[in-house]
């Protein structure tokens, strides 16, 4: 049932994938930026919420052993109350809510209270396995078919509606889902039905998430991975057939040089999408903590004054992309266009400032070496002995590049075109993903560096860190906190790089 939204509440039950937050469809985000509120499963990965515009109400809906455990009947009645309160409301669920998902019973309840909604699709587990580990579900010669079962079937008093002489029988592949807890009783129902012991198995754990598990076996052997000390834990997937055994693909997604590391990135939340994306990519879990929030600053009459007056400006020097967005974007907001910098070359401390230029159709004219305001200065002195120079720069940073300016002879005016303030308090998901073990954290800056060290505290003890620059590393050291590596190139893939480099040693 779909209607219009804009007068009334709605309810969209949305699938969020396997857990990877790259898998989450297209309509899956759309969703979620309509939302008023939202209320999630624990087992979707909290980068999914990062869609959700700022101040929405996001609440899961419990784990096991951990705080409320929402009921069923409980989740129907709070989307029906809030829709009715004239809310957008997203039920974020792990998977495809019609897998195992109880979209039907939900969706039941919307009906019968005259609610309106919408199902929208996600990759459940299954179909990502094949891409995931390497096990094609589907083979011309191995499997025709596929049967996604629960292994957690409802209570009918004590009366299975599973056909295991049916399913020892099928002629392709098995997929139990939540079947752990249960596993001793229907392998032993597929092997009293006639399917071999020894029929290949695949176990895979949190499956397409930075430390997913895939365990191999026979399917007389599952019983035994689920229990003792050393048994695997929900969530899982149990693959069966004769699929598991091909060996044609392999399981690329185990075999990135990051894969299992999980790396807290500490940037403003509006720069670390570029180094999240390629940490990502590379295998590593992203944890997002930015340690230092980017705002605007709190009036715009001296950044104005100079913007109308910049045509006496030689050299314009830009330390950041933060700073090359809020100067150019309010150089816009107030009746120019870039035409009004014609006169004036443009200094980028590095390629990410000089990328952001690009962005509004802007090159820079000289970058320096190395990606720091000393090399900066060495750069500038030969063009700039009795020149108008104009610095870009946030609230707080170093005074290298006015002063040394000065020095080489220019005439040096500097404007704060943002605030850099240090950020509080972590942020549930990185507490909790602090009490499971961080193996990475990075510093991207001095300012960055303080605030983190400041934020983190004893959290930091016992974790690798890395450095972008020399200058970084001294303000660490400066706080008692050895950089365990320091980025030879002083961006962000410098920082991968020194990342590669220590696992390579």
């Amino acid at each position: 049932m779909t209607q219009d939204t804009s007068s009334q509440g709605f309810v969209y039950l949305v699938g969020a994938g396997p857990g990877d937050p790259s898998y989450i469809t297209l309509r899956a985000v759309q969703c979620l930026k309509l939302a008023d509120i939202v209320l999630y499963d624990y087992l979707v990965n909290p980068r999914i919420l990062e869609h959700v515009h700022s101040g929405v109400e996001c609440i899961c809906m419990g784990r096991h052993g951990v705080g409320k455990l929402w009921r069923q009947d409980e989740i129907n009645a709070e989307c029906i109350k809030l829709a009715r309160e004239g809310l957008v409301v997203v039920r974020l669920k792990g998977g495809d809510p019609a897998i195992f998902a109880r979209a039907a019973e939900e969706a039941s309840a919307f009906e019968a209270a005259g609610v309106g909604y919408e199902i929208v699709p996600g990759i459940t587990a299954a179909l990502a396995s094949g891409t995931c580990v390497g096990i094609p579900l589907t083979h011309r010669d191995k499997a025709s078919a596929v049967a996604l079962i629960t292994g957690h079937e409802r209570n009918r008093k004590g009366e299975a509606s599973l056909d295991f002489e049916a399913l020892a029988k099928f002629p392709g592949t098995l997929v139990f889902y939540m079947g752990v807890t249960t596993s001793r009783n229907w392998t032993v129902a597929l092997q009293q039905y006639g399917m071999p012991s020894d029929t290949p198995v695949a176990i895979v754990r949190k499956i397409s998430c930075p430390e997913q598990v895939t365990v191999r076996c026979t399917l007389g052997e599952v019983a035994e991975r689920f229990e003792g000390n050393n048994r695997i834990r929900p969530p899982a997937i149990v693959i069966i057939g004769d699929v598991v055994g091909d060996n044609d693909l392999n399981s690329w997604f185990e075999q990135r040089p990051l894969f299992g590391q999980r790396i807290l990135v500490t940037r403003a939340a509006s720069q670390s999408d570029e180094f999240s994306r390629k940490l990502s990519q590379l295998g590593a879990e992203v944890v997002l903590q930015p340690a230092i929030e980017i705002l605007p600053p709190e009036n715009y009459q001296a950044l104005d004054r100079v913007i109308e007056s910049i045509i006496d400006m030689k050299w314009i020097v830009f330390s950041s992309s933060n700073g090359v967005q809020y100067f150019l974007n309010r150089l816009l907001e107030i009746g120019f266009d870039t035409r009004h910098l014609a006169q004036a070359k443009l200094a980028a401390i590095g390629p990410g400032t000089a990328s952001a230029l690009e962005d509004f159709n802007l090159k820079a004219d000289l970058l320096p070496q190395q990606y720091r305001a000393e090399s900066m200065v060495e750069a500038l002195a030969p063009h700039v002995a009795g020149e108008k120079v104009l610095l870009i720069r946030a609230s707080r940073g170093r005074d290298i590049l006015p002063l040394g300016l000065r020095d080489a002879g220019a005439e040096v005016e500097q404007i704060v075109v943002y605030r850099s303030e240090d950020v509080k308090m972590l942020s549930p998901s990185t507490t909790e993903a602090v009490k499971q073990g961080i193996d990475w954290v990075t510093f991207t800056s001095s300012a960055i560096a303080r605030s983190s060290i400041g934020l983190l505290g004893e959290h930091l003890q016992g974790l690798k860190s890395v450095s972008i620059s020399p200058i970084t590393s001294e303000t660490m050291r400066g706080l008692g906190f050895e950089p365990t590596v320091e980025a030879k190139q002083y961006d962000l893939d410098g920082m991968i790089q020194a990342i590669f480099d220590y696992a390579g040693s």
